[in-house]
């Protein structure tokens, strides 16, 4: 596999360049030998941490995580944990879909020992009412639940809404027509 590691606000160091290419040939062996992949880093550096982004095109499906963390070391870390489970999801997801292994083989390896776990299933269903209520409340109510959202009925406009609280701070609001 080859890597391509750019960097914004951040000069890539060598450390950094051999850390990221150790961990991203880890991936290699879920790919048949031979197949030329690229794999494609972006490394940023934010007042709230460090973000990697890889994104790795294949032949069926295009291979995407970003992390942040506080130390660019442990969001490489943390990404290639993401990388595999979405290799085990869409090697389950493209066997079902195809029904015959060998069609796959092109593009994945086999995972051999590896559990197929279900992401794409519901697992739970629940229905609720909106009640009716303004932002302020919905935000109240949202942090008393411990939830990272909120549904509920907006006294202004009489139109359902979502609360929710941003990854980075502050809170957003979704609207429906």
């Amino acid at each position: 596999m080859k890597v391509t590691i750019r960097g914004k606000n951040i000069d890539i160091t060598d450390g950094i360049k051999d850390k990221v290419e150790k961990k991203l040939s880890k991936l290699d062996k879920y790919f048949l030998e031979g197949e030329d992949l690229n794999a494609n880093v972006l490394v940023r550096t934010y007042p709230y941490g460090q973000k990697i982004e890889v994104t790795i095109p294949t032949k069926l499906v295009l291979l995407r995580a970003e992390e942040t963390n506080e130390d660019l070391y442990d969001a490489i870390d943390l990404i290639i944990d993401k990388l595999e489970r979405q290799i085990r999801k869409q090697k389950t997801r493209l066997s079902r879909k195809t029904k015959d292994n060998n069609k796959l083989s092109f593009n994945f390896a086999e995972l051999e020992n590896l559990e197929e776990e279900d992401m794409d299933e519901v697992v739970k269903t629940k229905t609720i009412n909106p009640k009716p209520m303004d932002l302020e409340e919905a935000i109240l109510e949202m942090e008393l639940s411990g939830h990272n959202f909120f549904v509920y009925l907006d006294t202004e406009t009489n139109k359902v809404s979502v609360v929710y609280k941003r990854l980075h701070g502050g809170y957003g609001l979704l609207e429906t027509e």
